[in-house]
């Protein structure tokens, strides 16, 4: 059917709106050629939208909507998050039923009618320059839908700032002018404007400062990540990388080209990297990868990676993420669902892409497990390919896959990135939905910033992951007979004992340090003692259902107190600005939250050390405890699934130190690899992991 007797759709107004507001939209289809009874109109939305999901029963309640027509029939509306094909996934069907729709008639969908009392549509939390109401018809009643020409749009900007980042260099010399930027977010984390850039004249003293103020343009205070001041130059230096997320070609959101403005100039990323996934990658938009990266490739200022993400099943070795140094490399692709007519060959299993890319003997290439919608199966693994594994992203935290890795004796190391899809790397904020996790940064250790360099530093495993925040961590093993390893190197164990030293200065107060040996922990370090514990108890839930994609397990609850009171209340990994922390009264804090394999909490100061009886409500379990039971070792209830668990111990009055150093003698090394690497946990829920030094006995 020619496209120009499909009709049109237009919305009302045609106004920019402001992330995650609610909204009246209209929006009002005119028939071109008629609908036939039992025929459809459907209008299909990015499954990267976390705007609020139609309903048509609650005209009181969010996201409320109405349907009508002109026509001499009924529209029976209905709304499914998987009601068409990748990237338009959210789908509302609108069935024509008892007669028909003829050409010029309309049908009208008021989107957040807030004539019987609800307060409107909720708009999707990031912004987008085109947010798409994509229109198709099935005119004849066939279930064959076709798209309109045209469909309308709306511009979604960010609201007002409620908070000021500042981003600094984490290393600088003593002396030596640096820049930092100031980045204004709105609740959301998206940027009100581009990042001020200011011009520090150098910082003096050596050891580890951070840089506090007010923003006289919002008077909100901002204090920057931790920065290491060198009197001599360093061998090595801390470049931040978020190498793994989508745009809107594939699964994302706006294009590449925003993809990686976003990246340079308001994550303020040094690394950045594309993955889409393959089946969506057609030969065009591969070009357009190669070609972009390349123009954004700056040595010295912005390190670029062209790849793409292999999106076979996990029976079939699940998702992993390949990279090129250079520009000009092949894509193999797991299938070509989504990319008709793609020129090259398939790798139908992770075996196949290894061959594959190995083949390209005159390309340099590497490749990431990672846990996504479908999890890596990593007994598929190529030691000369697979180098560093991914153990958090916005989809959550997964440090079963890298023990999964150590179960088989691989030797890898760890990184963390976002896999975001609304268009923010390096900052890649949850908003609503399903993702209950900020997006994680790898911190590569490299002597340029290059990509040869960097390539090279992640080959080596010179990196740690973290879950978004930027800390300083050093880890460093000694020998009595001089010698040294640093994060990520393998060595042979000698003579003497190796002394293991460790240095974090974290973005937060820091809670413990568990120092590991692959699957053991060989103790937990904190900056306190039972002696130092106070008022404050710290309540965790964390976990997943499964590995899969049905992983997220919601922990809407209540924390209850008798004979004692709360007197403060702090929360932990509440990314999801419309999942609340909120305190009702003086006994009862209540929440609604969600993990994916992460972990969210709340800290809550009471007025009496040990008075009282806590009980914690939860979807998952209800449990209580004494008071004067709550130590330093927490109280842990399991609730099955995948390490899903409530937590709750005790914290000192005041928040820990930011900075701590431990030195441990390795005395119960075994026979084989023993991968020595640390986690660090802050008050706040960040999380970081070394990459491991193999020692090998």
């Amino acid at each position: 059917m020619p496209s120009f007797k499909l009709g049109t759709s237009v919305i009302e107004p045609k106004t920019p709106v402001i992330a995650g507001s609610y909204k009246t939209i209209t929006f009002t289809y005119t028939a071109g050629h008629p609908i036939d009874d039992t025929g459809y109109l459907k209008i299909v939305f990015r499954f990267a939208g976390d705007f609020g999901a139609p309903q048509f029963s609650d005209a009181s309640a969010p996201n409320f909507c109405i349907v009508r027509t002109s026509a001499d029939c009924r529209i029976e509306p209905r709304w499914d998050v998987k009601g068409h094909i990748r990237p338009w996934g959210r789908a509302l069907f609108l069935k024509v039923m008892g007669g028909f729709v003829n050409t010029g008639e309309q049908i009208e969908v008021v989107f957040g009618d807030r004539s019987s009392g609800s307060p409107g549509w909720q708009m999707q939390t990031f912004c987008e320059e085109t947010f798409e109401f994509k229109t198709l018809v099935d005119p004849i009643a066939t279930y064959q839908f076709k798209e309109l020409p045209l469909s309308p749009v709306l511009q979604i900007i960010p609201g007002d700032s409620v908070r000021t980042v500042c981003i600094a260099p984490s290393q600088v010399q003593a002396g030596e002018p640096f820049t930092y930027f100031l980045k204004r977010e709105d609740r959301w984390g998206n940027p009100t404007g581009i990042p001020e850039k200011k011009r520090h004249a150098g910082l003096s003293t050596p050891g580890v400062l951070t840089l506090t103020a007010v923003d006289k343009k919002t008077d909100l205070s901002f204090v920057s990540n931790p920065i290491v001041v060198l009197y001599e130059p360093s061998p090595l230096c801390r470049y931040w990388a978020d190498i793994h997320g989508q745009s809107e070609e594939t699964v994302g959101t706006n294009t590449i080209h925003d993809y990686f403005t976003f990246a340079r100039d308001y994550g303020l990323l040094d690394i950045g990297g594309h993955q889409g996934n393959d089946f969506q990658i057609t030969d065009d938009f591969w070009a357009t990868i190669n070609d972009t990266t390349r123009t954004f490739y700056e040595p010295g200022r912005f390190v670029t990676f062209p790849g793409y993400e292999w999106s076979g099943n996990t029976p079939l070795g699940g998702d992993r993420n390949v990279f090129y140094q250079d520009e000009g490399g092949l894509i193999s692709r797991s299938c070509g669902d989504l990319a008709p007519e793609v020129n090259d060959t398939h790798s139908s299993t992770a075996e196949e892409l290894f061959t594959f890319l190995k083949q390209q003997t005159d390309r340099t290439m590497f490749v990431v497990p990672h846990v996504g919608g479908r999890y890596a199966d990593i007994r598929m693994h190529d030691p000369a390919l697979e180098w560093n594994v991914e153990v958090h992203s916005a989809w959550g935290t997964f440090e079963w896959l890298v023990e999964d890795a150590f179960r088989m004796n691989y030797r890898v190391g760890i990184c963390a990135n976002s896999d975001g899809h609304k268009g923010r790397p390096g900052a890649s904020y949850p908003g609503a939905g399903k993702f209950g996790s900020y997006g994680g940064l790898t911190c590569v250790l490299s002597d340029a910033l290059d990509r040869k360099a960097v390539l090279s530093a992640l080959r080596a495993r010179h990196c740690y992951g973290t879950t978004g925040n930027r800390p300083i961590i050093e880890i460093r093993l000694t020998w009595p007979d001089g010698r040294e390893a640093k994060m990520g190197d393998l060595v042979e164990d000698g003579a003497g004992i190796p002394e293991l030293h460790v240095r974090v200065v974290g973005t937060g107060p820091i809670e413990r340090i568990e120092i590991r040996n692959g699957l053991e922990t060989m103790t937990t370090e904190r900056p306190y003692g039972v002696d130092d514990l106070g008022r404050r108890i710290k309540v965790v839930w964390s976990g997943a259902e499964v590995r899969g994609r049905d992983r997220m397990v919601s922990w809407d609850g209540t924390l209850h107190i008798q004979d004692n009171m709360i007197t403060q209340v702090q929360p932990v990994n509440f990314w999801n600005a419309d999942q609340p922390l909120q305190q009702s009264d003086v006994n009862r804090v209540t929440w609604k939250s969600v993990t994916t394999g992460g972990v969210a909490g709340v800290i809550v100061t009471l007025g009496k050390l040990q008075d009282g009886l806590m009980e914690i409500d939860t979807v998952q379990k209800v449990v209580s405890c004494r008071i004067d039971e709550i130590g330093l070792q927490p109280l842990i209830w399991s609730c099955g699934g995948l390490r899903k668990q409530l937590a709750v111990y005790r914290l000192p009055d005041q928040p820990s130190s930011y900075e701590f150093e431990y030195d441990m003698p390795l005395t119960d090394l075994h026979k084989g690899d023993n991968p020595i690497y640390i986690k660090v946990t802050q008050e706040d829920g960040h999380m970081a992991w070394t990459s491991p030094v193999y020692i090998i006995q």
